[in-house]
């Protein structure tokens, strides 16, 4: 039996560093883990092993980002054209949503800003006040990324004082073949990859920590921190350790997804777009040599034989292959960090891929760990934050989700009418309360879902609200109107000079080939 390789610095000048760690499970989250946790603690931190097997078939619910990936491929050292050359990408401008408020109603989640705040007036207490007295255009004309989505444009355009309001973006890419960058880039930085299935896990009789794993082979791999990336069967966190699950099924009801390729139909566009279905969610994610399609839907209201006619259906393109199933519960482990053991991705819990929030939570899990890497002594109170700050980003998304599904008007099914008549979580009712009294809407501290997100849905949803905001009555209507008028123009000379979305990628990024499906 063999052990992970044990780093080059002995423990007299590491002092109280830990010297290994284990990741179980590759995929997205696995390799994301290895790559940051490689780059950032440098070829003198601890060694890193990652255990995966080819057995066991990568989950690759989401293909679709938000814009906090860019930093993190900065911090990893990824060139962006290379990034989304190799990964068979496309840009990102935001998300269309289709018949969820209505049916034949849709509307758009823009990335980056709606205009500028007017001083201490947010923009939105002006734009609602003037659009009641007819004097503002709909919220997408203040959207750069909006504006670019609807014409098929992208390009990355500076920010400056006095210009077109912040845009922001993101991507889709091939989580496979991300995977697979990740792994060249943590292997070049030392990470050690261990092929096989964990079918044992030791822990300590002292303290029931995590001692080491081992392997179908027979390969006993020890570690000090243990990273579980092992998807929905959460070995370490959940199996080992018995960490509770947090049921969110009462909020966010859907328990399937069917996933196909198809074939692009034409030139991609830059915005994914969600589609409400009878019984859940249909999601399209266009790349450079596919289409992602998707229904997202709860047994309960749909069989699976229906769910899979109506995915088959409302394809663009050719199928490339039969439509997969996979099965999951929304919710999350009661804490992602016990013992020695930190869960990342679905170990720790899912939300469904609506607003492309699964890859943002590992990315998030991974910054906070570097930021408290334990030390031997694994003190509680390190611990205690990072599961106070995931649990809090976990919440937010979740309100954020369930949003979507409980501001409607559809009552056409019984999923719907069921949603529509859910009590929703109390963090979630109260903002709901104050937007529906003045419009108002509040981003508390590092929470995910910038003001514009929020207001892009709850507009988009039919949130209304009953007053104004009385900040907005410290702008003159003229003003106001005038400074409307001269946002949203600034933001249409900006997309008029950008260059279509397919020509953005040949002259910058377009893949060599396409990859295998």
């Amino acid at each position: 039996m063999s052990e992970a390789p044990s780093t080059s610095a002995t423990s007299s000048d590491r002092d109280g560093a830990i010297s290994r760690i284990v990741i179980v499970g590759g995929g997205a989250a696995g390799w994301m883990a290895a790559a940051a946790l490689s780059r950032g603690l440098g070829p003198r931190g601890p060694a890193i092993t990652l255990i995966e097997s080819e057995e066991i078939g990568i989950v690759g619910v989401g293909e679709a980002t938000i814009p906090p990936i860019r930093a993190f491929n900065s911090l990893i050292g990824l060139d962006e054209s290379a990034f989304v050359r190799e990964t068979q990408g496309t840009f990102k401008l935001g998300i269309e949503f289709v018949d969820w408020t209505r049916l034949g109603d849709r509307y758009f989640h823009p990335f980056g800003v709606y205009g500028h705040d007017f001083g201490v007036a947010p923009f939105e207490a002006v734009w609602r006040r003037l659009r009641r007295a007819g004097q503002a255009q709909p919220l997408d004309a203040y959207s750069v990324c909006a504006r670019a989505a609807a014409q098929g444009r992208f390009a990355p355009i500076p920010q400056a004082a006095g210009g077109p309001p912040p845009m922001g973006y993101a991507f889709h890419f091939d989580a496979t073949l991300y995977a697979r960058m990740l792994r060249t880039h943590a292997e070049a930085a030392g990470v050690v990859r261990r092929e096989g299935k964990v079918v044992d896990v030791s822990l300590r009789g002292a303290d029931g920590f995590v001692e080491a794993v081992t392997l179908a082979s027979g390969e006993r791999i020890a570690g000090d921190l243990f990273i579980d990336c092992s998807g929905f069967r959460s070995l370490l966190l959940g199996q080992a350790l018995g960490t509770p699950f947090e049921d969110w099924s009462r909020w966010l009801p859907n328990d399937r997804a069917l996933a196909v390729p198809s074939a692009n139909a034409g030139p991609p566009t830059p915005f994914t777009r969600s589609t409400a279905r009878e019984a859940g969610w249909q999601w399209r994610i266009p790349l450079q040599h596919r289409t992602g399609n998707g229904y997202v839907f709860s047994s309960r209201h749909v069989s699976i034989d229906e769910a899979t006619a109506t995915l088959l259906s409302g394809l663009d393109g050719e199928p490339l292959a039969e439509p997969r199933l996979l099965t999951f519960q929304a919710g999350r482990r009661e804490a992602c960090w016990v013992k020695n053991v930190v869960a990342l991705g679905l170990a720790s819990g899912f939300l469904e891929p609506l607003e492309s929030t699964s890859i943002h939570l590992i990315q998030a899990g991974i910054a906070r760990l570097l930021e408290m890497l334990p030390t031997r002594a694994f003190e509680p109170a390190d611990a205690r934050r990072y599961n106070r700050l995931m649990a809090a980003d976990f919440d937010n998304v979740r309100d954020f989700l369930v949003l979507h599904f409980h501001v409607t008007q559809r009552d056409d099914t019984p999923y719907w009418r069921e949603l529509r008549a859910m009590t929703p979580p109390e963090s979630l009712a109260e903002r709901l309360s104050i937007y529906r009294a003045t419009g108002r809407i509040f981003r508390e501290s590092d929470e995910l879902f910038t003001k514009t997100s929020w207001l892009a849905v709850m507009e988009g949803q039919g949130a209304q609200a009953r007053d104004d905001d009385p900040l907005a009555l410290a702008v003159p209507q003229e003003l106001g109107a005038a400074r409307l008028a001269k946002i949203a123009e600034m933001a249409r000379q900006a997309v008029d000079r950008m260059p279509t979305h397919g020509d953005f990628i040949d002259a910058h990024c377009l893949a060599r080939m396409s990859a295998p499906v």
